[in-house]
């Protein structure tokens, strides 16, 4: 765990009836078909974002942000590139173990499910709602804060729209909402829904991201996404659950031959602490646009602290010398 003293970690909310949730998003499974985005954007009445591709094959919403929290992205992948993967996930896993008993008898690796000269990787992007959530620590209102479900929500009517959140998150996952234009914090229209009328945009300079669908949980309900999944490749429920499931699952593709496959936020010293939402993927972190080592921006404060009280005392120190032999000369 790490030991940045400046977060709020879920374990120190002080809750006791909840235990920290989490998703598990199995990128092998996930076929695209964006149930997900689209269940995410009817329940929080998010707004569309047009319907221009992209150029990332089916991709129109292109990444996270304040209209998009649920964001599924495809990535094209040849031969070559599949054989990278592999070989960058052997070198990760350690694979090469000696075998038992006569080696021509050893099972051959089992061929890649996927077309040899192509395939897609489709991943289901979200919020991580960090155990060292960055966004949460530079807030300066206290519109951030961590649920009795160890997820981390912006409150709508306490955020003043000033962005510091935005250089706090390592994955770049928040965003203010525009409209286009400049408009000020306090304007509020157009917050009622209307049927068959195109509702309009709401929170707009409002900091925005995934909640977890707070409210849903509140209810005990899942996550919208979650539920509309078809493949179960969005897995929702206790983060230790999460965490066994990723780790079978993994273990699972490397008895298939699919060494490419890896974990990605499951490591609670990576510079996060770890996250909660949870991804397998099938190639490095970075083809998906995701960091490879993220690190909260907070995480060297008390550190910066010591260095700079050192520094203040030095200062003080000559200052107070200077004065001394000033007065004796």
């Amino acid at each position: 765990m790490s030991t940045n003293q400046v977060t709020e970690y879920p374990d120190h909310v002080g809750y006791a009836r909840e235990t920290r949730k989490a998703f598990f998003t199995d990128t092998s499974v996930c076929i695209g078909c964006k149930a997900c985005e689209v269940a995410c954007k009817e329940w929080n009445r998010n707004p569309v974002e047009g319907y221009e591709l992209s150029g990332n094959s089916y991709d129109n919403t292109g990444s996270l942000g304040a209209d998009t929290w649920r964001h599924v992205a495809f990535i094209e992948q040849d031969h070559e590139r599949i054989e990278q993967a592999r070989e960058s996930g052997r070198r990760l896993t350690g694979l090469g173990m000696p075998t038992i008993g006569d080696p021509s008898q050893q099972q051959e690796e089992q061929p890649h499910p996927d077309t040899p000269d192509f395939r897609w990787l489709m991943s289901s992007d979200v919020c991580k709602h960090c155990t060292n959530a960055g966004c949460l620590d530079v807030c300066p209102t206290g519109a951030l804060f961590r649920t009795e479900f160890g997820t981390v929500v912006v409150q709508d009517d306490v955020c003043n729209g000033c962005g510091t959140c935005v250089a706090g998150c390592p994955f770049g996952v928040i965003e203010r909402r525009a409209d286009g234009g400049v408009q000020k914090r306090n304007s509020r229209e157009g917050e009622d829904f209307t049927e068959g009328v195109h509702a309009p945009t709401r929170n707009v300079g409002v900091a925005q991201k995934c909640t977890l669908c707070y409210d849903r949980l509140k209810d005990g309900l899942a996550p919208a996404c979650q539920k509309a999944c078809p493949t179960e490749s969005i897995q929702f429920g206790d983060r230790d659950e999460m965490l066994r499931r990723a780790h079978e699952r993994l273990a699972t593709l490397h008895a298939q031959g699919r060494t490419e496959a890896r974990l990605y936020g499951a490591n609670e010293l990576d510079g996060v602490g770890g996250t909660g939402s949870i991804f397998l993927l099938l190639d490095a972190p970075e083809v998906y646009g995701l960091p490879p080592d993220p690190r909260v921006p907070t995480a060297d404060l008390p550190e910066m602290a010591k260095k700079a009280a050192l520094a203040a005392a030095g200062m003080v120190a000559a200052v107070v010398g200077s004065f001394l032999i000033g007065a004796r000369a």
